[in-house]
């Protein structure tokens, strides 16, 4: 096999960088808890109350959830009275639109 024709595989340290991000994004998503959520928020936005009714987890383990999905820059926070409100950011949309196309 020529692995020069493998640009991703080429000893390149900037490569290697799209690699270690790509690696921690996949583990971020490919949590089954997460995954539900981004397919909840895929929907619209919603509180997490709201999300706890479609997936058997405490709200602070969803929050947990969002806060890292929120970090990855995926999902994004509105405060709307007593509740915040998630949704998914443009880089979201696109991640769950290919995410979600695979089955």
């Amino acid at each position: 096999m020529n692995m020069g024709s493998y640009s991703c595989c080429i000893p390149d340290k900037h490569e290697f960088k799209h690699v270690s991000s790509l690696s921690t994004l996949l583990k971020l998503v490919g949590e089954e808890s997460r995954l539900k959520i981004l397919c909840i928020l895929k929907q619209g936005q919603h509180c997490v109350c709201e999300i706890e009714e479609h997936i058997n987890q405490s709200q602070s383990l969803i929050s947990h959830h969002l806060k890292d999905l929120k970090e990855a820059g995926m999902v994004l926070d509105e405060k709307k009275g007593l509740y915040n409100y998630y949704s998914l950011t443009k880089k979201g949309k696109e991640i769950t639109d290919l995410l979600f196309q695979i089955k």
